[in-house]
């Protein structure tokens, strides 16, 4: 069993914790179906599948691609990687409302819950179904959600925190957008987790924003403005090599601890150096992959629920099965 999970979620699989899942599967039996796109799914033609991602242009968003593309590969469906670049959420929500003539399912990590929500209701109401993944919309109408359960990867990052730090020092918390809805779930399970340590102090949340070099600056200079810090936890996969890079580069290596996200080929040499204690993967391929299937299964006619696709965790100890 835990071979298979590992195959799911990656070699570094510590939990797979559950998270609230739809209250029961769905079907299209009960979808009021664009009548286009259930003529071509009678005639057996491809179905386009639009997977919108929030930000084409960060590092995180090929390895999601990939998970497309294997789709596209593998599924009778034409899949297409698509999204603004940067965090524009009126640019995302200007490319779907182009594209909807032409989708017959859109799967969506929204730039902002707020904003998408309206446009993933009237998306369904148009009779084209709409999961979230990556990044969720509960308030929506959307379908079904494919990826980590953000609270809890939040949780288990505090967790890991904590253990490094031994149960005391002054940790930082940076974001590269401290406002998204993603950030915020994933913030709260740290903290949460954090709480429960008396000896440990949130000093502060850092909003790098998504620049790389603006990422390292502002870092550098929340560091040198308060010396007394002793943990940074990255709440994603761009902030966390650039912790690392401070560290290493400032002589801070073993003294400073850093816990972060995701594989990046940086944060996987940093953990190996030991720079990095820790990384948490999200299995980005994965949820790109069933952003398609889900909406393909969905389409034509299986049931379909919730996919949590888990939390990976690597320390130097088991980095080389990310490597």
């Amino acid at each position: 069993m835990l071979d298979t999970l590992k195959t799911l979620t990656g070699a570094g699989l510590i939990s797979l914790a559950p998270f609230a899942a739809s209250a029961d599967p769905v079907s299209v039996d009960d979808f009021d179906l664009a009548p286009r796109i259930a003529e071509k799914i009678a005639a057996g033609e491809a179905l386009n599948i639009m997977v919108s991602y929030h930000d084409v242009s960060n590092e995180f968003a090929p390895f999601v691609k990939q998970g497309v593309e294997r789709a596209d590969e593998e599924l009778n469906v034409k899949a297409h990687f698509i999204g603004p670049v940067g965090a524009d959420a009126d640019g995302q929500i200007s490319e779907i409302e182009t594209l909807l003539g032409d989708m017959d399912g859109l799967a969506i990590s929204a730039v902002s819950t707020d904003a998408l929500s309206p446009l993933i209701n009237r998306v369904i109401k148009a009779g084209i179904p709409v999961i979230s993944y990556n990044t969720d919309n509960p308030g929506s109408d959307r379908l079904v959600f494919a990826g980590q359960d953000l609270v809890q990867s939040g949780r288990d990052a505090g967790e890991q925190m904590a253990d490094v730090l031994g149960g005391e020092g002054r940790v930082m918390i940076t974001t590269i957008d401290a406002a998204a809805q993603w950030s915020l779930d994933r913030e709260g399970g740290a903290r949460e987790a954090l709480e429960a340590y008396d000896g440990i102090e949130v000093v502060r949340t850092l909003n790098t924003g998504t620049d790389p070099q603006e990422i390292y600056a502002a870092i550098e200079n929340a560091m040198l403005s308060d010396p007394g810090i002793t943990g940074i936890l990255s709440l994603e996969c761009c902030s966390t090599p650039a912790a690392g890079e401070w560290v290493q580069r400032n002589n801070q290596t073993g003294k400073i601890k850093v816990v972060g996200f995701d594989l990046l080929d940086q944060t996987v040499d940093l953990v190996s150096e030991g720079v990095i204690q820790v990384t948490i993967d999200q299995a980005p391929a994965r949820q790109g992959y069933e952003a398609v299937n889900l909406l393909n299964q969905f389409l034509t006619g299986e049931e379909i629920d919730d996919v949590d696709t888990g939390v990976g965790i690597y320390t130097p100890e088991n980095i080389e099965e990310a490597m």
